[in-house]
């Protein structure tokens, strides 16, 4: 029986329609419900902004030296000591870590480039240049890439531009194979069909219908690769082969200390801790995305539910 509430305030049995979420603002819902992932963003931010503005709180640069305080430990005046040669370590953390963070990304980002570029086309073509790509893939992969790393940036007087090319050169092979593989199944899909019915022309297909559909995949790496080249770099600098004086990285930090590790540790102590939050954090933000892009990862597909 209908009451007088009811008629001036008449009841739906309908429910409201829940209103959707973008695809944006869904995968960045899952990544905020990933707690180390936005961990890793705030250290990668805090490490970001050190390397840009540290310098602001010193009046030392990584060059300066001062003699009359060769390998003094952390004070007021140099907060993070000094080496043997009196250079200031703050100056030279500050530095160092904006060098490898140039090295880094630009490897990243020019390797992710080249190897979409070569495995989508791979994949797309088929037949022969399919098979002739995957056989330098796979013969550049058995190569003994670190030793040609080596000898070539040793040749080019650890020029820091130059190491950026012979890290992409020398690091784009598993990623591209990684994307011929998905790119293979993206050839068959409609829109291709439909491209290539139209007259596009091949190249256009590649970068405009496969290579965006691939945009998961390439963040994922993306960040990854950031990683890779961190520990890349670090390696040949520690091993002499990187980035040469007067210039720092954290590699050659590295490599200064280790031969003071007991007698002066704060030489290896600062910069290992800057790679270690460095990789840690680019680490946690690699997973974030992976699993903020993969709806059927446990934590995608928590954070999409409404």
């Amino acid at each position: 029986m209908a009451t007088a509430t009811d008629a001036v305030h008449p009841r739906t049995d309908t429910a409201r329609p829940r209103r959707e979420l973008s695809r944006g603002r869904l995968y960045l819902r899952r990544f905020l419900r990933n707690r180390l992932a936005v961990a890793g963003v705030v250290i990668f931010a805090l490490l970001v902004l050190f390397s840009v503005f540290g310098g602001l709180f010193t009046s030392y640069t990584h060059t300066d030296a001062d003699f009359a305080a060769l390998t003094r430990p952390p004070d007021g005046v140099h907060w993070f000591g000094t080496n043997q040669g009196g250079n200031d370590i703050y100056a030279s953390a500050v530095h160092g870590l904006r060098r490898s963070l140039v090295i880094a990304v630009s490897v990243s980002v020019l390797t992710i480039l080249v190897a979409a570029v070569i495995g989508a086309s791979a994949a797309y073509f088929g037949g022969r240049v399919e098979r002739l790509t995957l056989a330098v893939i796979h013969f550049l992969l058995i190569v003994p890439s670190f030793l040609i790393l080596a000898l070539v940036s040793n040749r080019l007087a650890g020029d820091w531009r130059a190491l950026i090319l012979v890290l992409t050169l020398f690091g784009w092979m598993s990623t591209a194979r990684v994307i011929w593989s998905v790119s293979t199944s993206l050839r068959e899909r409609d829109y291709v069909t439909a491209a290539e019915f139209m007259g596009v022309h091949p190249l256009r297909i590649i970068l405009r219908h496969i290579i965006p559909n691939l945009g998961s995949l390439l963040i994922v790496n993306l960040t990854l690769g950031v990683v890779a080249t961190v520990l890349s770099e670090t390696a040949l600098s520690f091993l002499g082969f990187g980035v040469q004086t007067p210039d720092v990285s954290l590699g050659t930090m590295l490599a200064d200390g280790a031969a003071t590790i007991t007698s002066a540790p704060w030489l290896f102590a600062f910069p290992a801790g800057l790679v270690v939050l460095l990789t840690v954090s680019m680490t946690f933000i690699g997973d974030g995305l992976r699993d903020a892009l993969d709806p059927t990862s446990v934590t995608g597909a928590a954070g999409g539910r409404r």
